[in-house]
């Protein structure tokens, strides 16, 4: 029962992780591997999926030492891990066509998250994008209204000064 109830909170709260680590790391000192996320891929892969093999390498190391006798670790690693399966399908799939999904929604919450990506790839640099969840997405009136916010900060910042 505890076992199931980490992997579940573990689940839950890697959104926030997620999105905090998408604000400030990758939207920050890790943009160098983001940026290729917010220009159209030229191959297969692109940088941003280094992301993914790090996340995948902890879980698997979490896992790895929880199935060596230090519980709870492997339930959190797998609660990391449904979390990426996840990612991987809405993400990937869902948004970003990267897998052969031909599904657009039309309405409910995947057409809320879909649209929330959508107005976070507005923005193609590591500055002024909003939504940075990957599994909850605010109401897109909202995110357009605070993109249009960042975009008139961005606008009347006096000529030469720096954006980074």
């Amino acid at each position: 029962m505890y076992s199931f109830l980490i992997f579940l909170a573990t689940l839950a709260l890697m959104e926030l992780a997620a999105a905090l680590l998408h604000r400030y790391v990758m939207h920050g000192w890790g943009w160098r591997w983001h940026a290729s996320h917010h220009h159209p891929r030229t191959g297969l892969f692109e940088t941003n999926d280094l992301y993914a093999l790090v996340f995948a390498t902890v879980a698997i190391v979490l896992i790895w030492f929880g199935t060596d006798g230090y519980w709870p670790l492997q339930w959190v690693g797998a609660g990391m891990t449904a979390y990426g399966f996840l990612y991987f399908l809405v993400h990937d799939g869902l948004v970003h066509r990267r897998l052969p999904m031909a599904y657009t929604p039309r309405k409910g919450y995947l057409r809320r998250l879909y649209q929330a990506h959508l107005l976070h790839h507005a923005v193609h640099d590591k500055h002024g994008a909003v939504s940075f969840g990957f599994l909850y997405a605010q109401r897109p009136e909202v995110l357009k209204r605070r993109l249009d916010q960042l975009k008139s900060v961005r606008t009347h910042r006096r000529p030469g000064a720096s954006t980074k």
